[in-house]
């Protein structure tokens, strides 16, 4: 599980000098030239959206309007249940809201959220990974068939998390040729003194899930968080554009968890605005976990470890271009 970049690539940052010290030609290259931040996936990649409920952060949001302002291209909304979301329904119900409030501003290329059943999986008795049973979710295949589809081989398809990993790692479970085509970015966990930890936020929702994404996919777990109350907040509600796009985030506005822990747009922000990660550490995750685990496996530093820790941000980068985008004509088409 190599990280690489394309013939005559150089690094964004020393941190992954190690990394793409691997080389440049194998065919799971992540880009035709030098990264646009610290990540080795940008606005370029095509993102597929995955949570649960659309009404605690702005993740759907910052999506819809980079989608249409030269950042990633949005290929797919899965949504999908929690403990603190169980309600599927009410879910897929948010989220065609936001899609209809942005399609009637004029925004473009969004496309239908999709619902995705499946419970948290389950650690086989063997404790080996590819015993486990797949749910087959919706979610799951739809990750599948969109890396099929879009996935170039110096450009894969971001798998973008902002809840439980179930739905990835049960595409690795139909299809484990899957991890060649998709990078994982998840707002997920915290810091820790030796690395990070599989924890609260999402991490604690399916820690078998965590367990078989971070021994299978090449992953990104953004656990540096802001204060997303910050991004909207009431004394700017008047600035909001006059559409029904304008009319959402405001009506949005007073239920955005005021938590600087849980701020799920980190992940589509990582991607989508690079500035916005100013310090990455390479890591390795632990092994697999035990039966009973109440949270994924810790992620340890390792200078050459496969896996990414974004551990710092610039929030102000992430408000100054949401509000520039909602602000310019141009975001809302013709």
């Amino acid at each position: 599980m190599n990280w690489r970049l394309a013939d005559g690539c150089v690094a964004a940052a020393g941190l992954m000098l190690s990394v793409l010290a691997l080389g440049c030609t194998e065919s799971r290259n992540l880009g035709s030239s030098v990264p646009h931040g610290l990540l080795p996936v940008d606005e370029r990649n095509p993102i597929l959206l995955a949570n649960d409920g659309a009404y605690d952060n702005w993740q759907g949001e910052y999506a819809v309007l980079l989608a249409n302002s030269g950042g990633p291209k949005l290929a797919g909304i899965i949504v999908n249940t929690s403990s603190p979301w169980p309600d599927l329904d009410a879910n897929i119900t948010g989220w065609r809201g936001l899609v209809a409030a942005a399609r009637s501003s004029g925004l473009r290329n969004i496309p239908d959220p999709i619902a995705s059943t499946g419970p948290a999986l389950t650690r086989p008795a063997s404790g080996q990974i590819d015993d486990t049973t797949p749910n087959r979710s919706e979610g799951a295949h739809l990750i599948v068939e969109t890396s099929l589809s879009l996935t170039l081989p110096y450009r894969p398809l971001v798998v973008v998390i902002g809840g439980r990993l179930t739905d990835v790692a049960d595409a690795y479970l139909i299809d484990s040729t899957v991890t060649e085509r998709v990078v994982v970015v998840s707002s997920l966990g915290t810091t820790t003194d030796t690395g990070g930890a599989m924890g609260a936020p999402n991490g604690e929702m399916d820690p078998w899930a965590d367990s078989i994404v971070t021994a299978r996919f090449r992953f990104v777990q953004v656990s540096a968080f802001y204060d997303q109350t910050m991004d909207v907040p009431s004394s700017r509600l008047a600035e909001l554009p006059a559409n029904p796009f304008g009319d959402w985030i405001a009506a949005k506005q007073p239920s955005i968890f005021d938590l600087d822990q849980a701020a799920d747009q980190v992940g589509v922000v990582a991607v989508g605005i690079p500035a916005f990660v100013t310090a990455v550490e390479n890591v390795s995750a632990a092994a697999p976990v035990g039966a009973g685990a109440t949270s994924g496996p810790d992620l340890v530093a390792d200078p050459v470890g496969p896996l990414l820790l974004v551990t710092q941000n610039a929030s102000g980068e992430a408000t100054r271009r949401f509000w520039e985008l909602l602000l310019d004509p141009n975001t809302y088409g013709p």
